[in-house]
């Protein structure tokens, strides 16, 4: 995510007890692959899922007891009345003796809830549906959930970006937000630690486009609506998922035998496009610095919302809000640092949202690789300008700056700025060859998963032979101006 307040100035088990279930859980980095065949256990004791994820700044984000594969989402909406009608059929695993479960949902009612083709019992409470199915789900048991819903979408309000969520505007609507959007949309386990592959179906008026995530693999039209269904075939975070609905010019082509997909407001001004029509330009600008890219399109919608004051790495289709591309402006920077993030946020994502450098910190050094490379200000130029800040700017640590996200010019410098300078006192540490060695090397063994500080603390001490210890401890855990490498 870039901001302008940041730069400018992410059931059936226990019907007997010989009953057995297909068990799926992620292999190492993917999501989704098969295990052997377990049996409902004797001894089971059917407990309630945990209502979080166990996230230190977002407590109630997510939920505990099963994994989820899949969502297939089938949506319908009307501008006229801003009503948002959807199925979402939810493919899941539960990872604990399960007498019931929650799923995060808030602001639209739900109609009919169903746990493997049987009626479940489903109450909101909050911004919780709490679903109990007739039966206990055994641990090891593949699930699927089928909940029909409707209604006006309410947005967040968060700090530091303003309304967020499924947002509706005078002629269509854009969902997008960090960390809260997705629960606004569609029911869901809300945390980038329980990744899925998704289906997105939307069926908006005749004359407006639908666009989401991945790759679209139909169009139809019928009766005054057009539906557009898209699939997205590597594991994405629920925040990254999007619909973008309304008038826009819509760009399409191949790059590399991948989809391209671009999209601007059609009430913005047509030059934007040309800025756009670079998106596979940096991709491959930054597959010379991360490796190779990890999904299977590529693509950028701009939209015109004078609320949405920041630019979002929706997977495959980031969003970026008007104001980047100024009359005369050159946008690309934030182009780099978003698609940056299909690396690094996107493929690989933080476990815990208090990690979130892990995301931006090298989105920004991404940016700057970009800028650098373009003939502008060079990283060790903006690595020397931002060391010379006093001791306000130091006093939060990249590793731990506080909830909420977002929220401060204090919290953005340590998580953007400082997150990327930490990236380059690596560089500086371990050399270039090196360095590059330990990017790609995190980028591609942690691929379609979450990760940790300490995990790519361990990564770059294996690659670079060297003891990090005290680089890390100052740069993303201190509090004061770290040592010059």
């Amino acid at each position: 995510m870039t901001s302008h307040k940041v730069v400018v100035v992410a059931v059936v088990a226990a019907l007997a007890l010989t009953t057995s279930c297909t068990k799926k859980e992620p292999a190492p980095g993917v999501s989704g692959s098969a295990t052997p065949t377990v049996t409902a256990s004797a001894t089971a004791n059917f407990q309630p899922g945990a209502d979080g994820i166990g996230d230190a700044y977002y407590p109630k984000a997510g939920n505990g007891g099963y994994d989820v594969e899949h969502y297939a989402l089938d949506l319908r909406y009307d501008p006229d009345t801003d009503r948002l009608t959807g199925k979402a059929v939810i493919t899941a695993t539960s990872t604990a003796d399960l007498s019931r479960f929650n799923l995060d949902f808030t602001g639209l009612m739900t109609e009919k809830v169903s746990v493997n083709g049987t009626d479940a019992n489903a109450v909101q409470t909050g911004d919780e549906l709490v679903v109990t199915p007739s039966a206990g789900l055994g641990k090891g048991t593949q699930f699927t959930v089928e909940v029909g819903y409707g209604g006006v979408p309410k947005p967040y309000q968060e700090a530091g970006l303003g309304e967020v969520g499924f947002l509706a505007n005078d002629d269509g609507a854009v969902a997008i937000g960090e960390p809260q959007v997705a629960a606004s949309w569609f029911p869901v386990n809300d945390h980038p630690r329980d990744k899925a592959t998704y289906d997105i179906t939307i069926a908006a008026p005749d004359g407006l486009v639908a666009l989401s995530n991945g790759t679209l693999k139909r169009k139809t039209s019928s009766a005054g609506w057009t539906t557009w269904a898209w699939s997205v075939s590597r594991p994405m975070a629920s925040y990254l998922a999007t619909v973008v609905i309304g008038k826009y010019r819509v760009k399409e082509s191949t790059h590399d035998g991948l989809p391209v997909l671009t999209a601007v407001d059609a009430d913005l001004p047509t030059r934007i496009d040309a800025q756009m029509a670079r998106t596979p330009a940096v991709v491959d600008f930054l597959e010379t610095k991360f490796g190779p890219y990890p999904f299977d399109a590529i693509g950028g919608i701009v939209v015109q919302d004078r609320r949405i004051r920041f630019a979002l790495e929706n997977q495959t289709r980031p969003i970026y809000g008007q104001g980047f591309f100024g009359q005369g402006e050159d946008g690309s920077w934030v182009i780099a640092h978003e698609l940056a993030h299909q690396w690094f946020g996107d493929s690989v994502s933080v476990h815990d949202w208090k990690e979130l450098w892990l995301n931006e910190g090298f989105a920004t050094y991404g940016q700057w690789l970009w800028v650098e490379a373009q003939g502008g200000r060079t990283i060790q130029q903006e690595f020397d300008s931002n060391y010379s800040l006093g001791a306000q700017a130091w006093r939060l640590p990249p590793g731990d700056p506080g909830a909420p996200l977002f929220d401060s010019p204090d919290e953005d410098f340590a998580v953007y700025t400082r997150g990327a300078m930490t990236l380059h006192a690596l560089r500086l540490t371990v050399g270039d060859a090196t360095f590059y060695q330990i990017v790609q090397a995190w980028a591609a063994e942690k691929r379609d998963s979450s990760a940790t500080t300490p995990e790519f603390i361990a990564l770059a001490e294996r690659i670079s032979g060297k003891d990090l210890d005290a680089l890390f401890r100052a740069w993303v855990y201190g509090t004061t101006r770290p040592p010059r490498p």
